[in-house]
């Protein structure tokens, strides 16, 4: 059994260049210990094969009361309040049997025949958005693009007004990156109390949405209990637009960088799903993977990982492993699709990857259709990423449009 040495930090630094770190810790140990940004010791996953294994391994558990157990005595650094536990209870944060039941309840409203009837609308919702783009020729991209759309269908999903959106991304924003504790509390805590009454409303009269059928639902004569509704609401509404705002904006930005490709793209509009699954592969939306503790020693290549101990999978450092994808740092449209993490694997793979793909493939068709040159408004040096552990997304994306 290898012996590995003390653990590596991770500081707030390396998310602005996190491939760099990835690249020396596969090459070194791909799975090895280390204190993340806010003093949580775990271990970290870096490598392809160890990724997609452990990932689909049922002796690391997803379950949120020993997790909550195990933070205390895994933090190095101070704690301070927690996000509210009525945002915990959801499948993301369960194992089966409890995974299944609640899984097999959202599951019929994202297959990939239930997403596709969101097409005229997401198509609508788009040329909407352009035509403001357009009007004003230089723009935010994230703001009034890649976040107006994912967060416009997936409240009309769920039926949530979409007045309310910006207090979502607020909300959602602050839960998803490196805040202090405090502030992770509050907002958290805002969230859960709306979403208490509007699932109250929707249960004295429901419409016809998803968070609706959620709460009427019965299946086999299950039902979602109060804590388990307001938690499910909060994962759709955060995983159904956080991610492809990051897919949405990461991927115009690697085609800017890559004029090469963005023109190939241009000509054969044939590549885009092609091409979206690269963007996922090669700057996807998701940095590591939500927190996994090992239920009993775990054995990975030549390390063994203790019991009782967290683990973190980098899905984007598993996605540019060379001993998986030939010239990984290289962006290829035209690459063979499938294979990569980006949406996970086993049976966490994400529920809402159907309607992620297809927002991002109207949304990139839509913005080269529209407009005949895109091009970075500032010095692409000055772009920044957010301050999120979880999330791989630009804080800005700033260009011009003809």
């Amino acid at each position: 059994m290898r012996l590995l040495d003390d653990p590596i930090h991770l500081d707030l630094d390396f998310l602005q260049d996190p491939h760099t770190a990835y690249e020396h810790l596969r090459a070194g140990a791909p799975v090895r210990p280390a204190i993340m940004p806010r003093g949580l010791r775990v271990w970290i996953v870096t490598g392809y094969a160890e990724a997609r294994s452990l990932l689909a391994d049922p002796r690391l558990s997803k379950d949120n009361k020993r997790i909550a157990e195990l933070f205390t005595s895994r933090l190095t650094a101070t704690g301070g309040p927690a996000a509210s536990s009525l945002l915990s209870e959801h499948m993301l944060n369960s194992d089966p049997p409890d995974h299944t039941r609640l899984r097999k309840l959202v599951n019929k409203a994202f297959t990939a025949r239930t997403v596709s009837r969101l097409r005229p609308r997401i198509e609508q919702i788009t040329a909407e958005l352009l035509d403001e783009v357009a009007a004003a020729g230089s723009v935010d991209l994230l703001e009034s693009f890649a976040f107006p759309l994912p967060i416009t269908v997936i409240c009309e999903l769920l039926g949530i007004p979409t007045a309310d959106r910006d207090s979502f991304r607020t909300w959602s924003n602050t839960i998803v990156s490196s805040v202090s504790p405090e502030q992770l509390h509050r907002h958290s805590t805002e969230l859960a109390a709306y979403l208490q009454e509007l699932i109250a409303a929707k249960r004295a009269n429901p419409t016809q949405d998803l968070l609706s059928d959620l709460t009427h639902v019965s299946d086999e004569g299950d039902r979602l209990s109060e804590v388990e509704l307001i938690s499910m609401a909060f994962l759709l509404l955060v995983a159904g637009h956080e991610t492809t705002v990051n897919l949405i904006g990461n991927g115009v930005l690697a085609l800017l960088r890559n004029p090469g490709q963005l023109a190939a793209l241009r000509a054969d509009r044939s590549l885009l799903p092609g091409a979206v699954e690269e963007f996922l592969r090669f700057e996807g939306p998701i940095n590591l993977a939500t927190i996994r503790f090992t239920a009993e020693p775990v054995q990975i290549g030549d390390v063994e990982i203790p019991s009782g101990e967290f683990v973190m999978v980098s899905l984007l450092a598993a996605n540019r492993d060379e001993e998986r994808f030939a010239d990984p740092g290289k962006l290829d449209i035209t690459r063979p699709a499938g294979g990569h993490l980006a949406f996970g694997h086993g049976i966490h793979y994400c529920v809402g990857a159907p309607l992620a793909r297809l927002e991002a493939e109207i949304a990139l068709g839509g913005l080269l259709d529209r407009f005949g040159d895109i091009a970075l408004d500032g010095e692409p040096e000055r772009l920044s990423w957010r301050d999120s552990t979880l999330m791989r997304g630009l804080q800005t994306l700033p260009v011009r449009v003809r």
